[in-house]
């Protein structure tokens, strides 16, 4: 009798312990098959949603833009082409959720844009994507040498100035900036503040065909006076040092009181720029992968230059602009992919 019960308890026992591992199966098996179904979430954080991507009429910014565009694919999200707005436009539609970010946000020169779209608490500007970029303005090194010219504020002279007169007006002709770029409220305050007005003309209208004939004129051997920045193909042509010199100023001269002058003492009259990317704040809060990806993104001055040099060549319709895009990412695989697996971190940790 007495090893019936031992037999029944071993067999109770028995039971409970398939019992148990039963249950321990259907457990690990249950969470396989979340983790599973969780894999390509965490692959691609963004699947599914549309991302809207916006950049000035400035051509040579499509390049930064497609990068970003690209990068976020790999991530599942899916970018919809592209549109052109100038900068106080496209701070305004991003911060009302009609377009999600801008690659080419100038920090500070578009920091008024920003703030008077609502600012932080609409928008968000994210990482260091490239820089430090250097504006300002250079005349040909020529007439910079023969006449002894270093500083803007020697053009208050009528006779400097008139060296640089391409329309028979007396006045110095100032290739400038394109209305709404930020760039052109700048050179107006410089007018005033190096008192130029008597003696020099801030040219606006295309930049690009403005600085077609600016060169066209050094290539004849015309002096020549404009304003440029970097990243840009302008800066490959008309080499500084080599073809034409910056100019400094003789005195920081900013609205908000920003001190222009650089490390080694030069002065060009603009802050010292980096280029971040500003988002729609709201949308950026529901995808940490995003902002992670915008956050850890850098894109080399030289590589712009170079690629925007190209596009100068000939070589500047979308496709040639996709081609040098995935090209860079080739060359760059190792950093590109580096980007992406940091953002799918940020994206299973939220």
């Amino acid at each position: 009798m007495q090893r019936i019960e031992n037999f029944k308890a071993t067999y109770k026992s028995q039971r409970k312990l398939h019992w148990i591992a039963a249950l321990a199966l259907a457990a690990l098996a249950l969470s396989t098959g979340v983790a599973m179904a969780q894999t390509p979430d965490a692959a691609l954080p963004g699947k599914g949603i549309k991302v809207q991507a916006l950049q000035s009429s400035l051509a040579e910014e499509t390049f930064q833009t497609m990068l970003v565009d690209r990068a976020l694919e790999k991530l599942g999200y899916e970018p919809q082409p592209v549109k052109e707005v100038e900068y106080p436009t496209a701070h305004i539609a991003i911060a009302n959720g009609d377009a999600t970010f801008l690659a080419v946000h100038w920090d500070p020169l578009h920091k008024d844009y920003y703030n008077n779209a609502g600012g932080d608490a609409k928008l968000m500007r994210v990482g260091e994507y490239a820089g430090p970029a250097a504006q300002g303005y250079l005349i040909d090194k020529a007439t910079a040498e023969r006449y002894n010219i270093t500083n803007i504020e020697q053009l208050r002279d009528p006779g400097l100035a008139k060296l640089f007169d391409h329309d028979g007006d007396g006045k110095a002709d100032l290739t400038g900036c394109n209305p709404g770029w930020g760039c052109e409220a700048m050179i107006e305050n410089h007018m005033d503040a190096y008192q130029l007005r008597a003696t020099v003309k801030h040219v606006q209208g295309s930049y690009a065909a403005l600085m077609a004939d600016t060169i066209g004129r050094y290539k004849r051997g015309e002096p020549v006076l404009y304003y440029t920045w970097t990243p840009y193909w302008v800066s490959g042509v008309l080499v500084p040092g080599k073809d034409v010199v910056w100019l400094q100023v003789p005195f920081s001269s900013n609205p908000d009181k920003t001190n222009t002058s650089m490390a080694d003492g030069s002065d060009y009259g603009f802050a010292v720029n980096t280029t971040r990317i500003v988002v729609n704040r709201a949308w950026a809060e529901k995808n940490p992968a995003a902002v992670k990806l915008f956050e850890v993104m850098r894109l080399p001055i030289a590589d712009i230059n170079a690629q925007n040099e190209r596009m100068r060549d000939g070589e500047n319709s979308q496709e040639d602009i996709a081609r040098h895009t995935e090209g860079w990412i080739k060359f760059h695989q190792q950093l590109f992919d580096s980007w992406i697996e940091q953002a799918r971190a940020a994206a299973v940790k939220s």
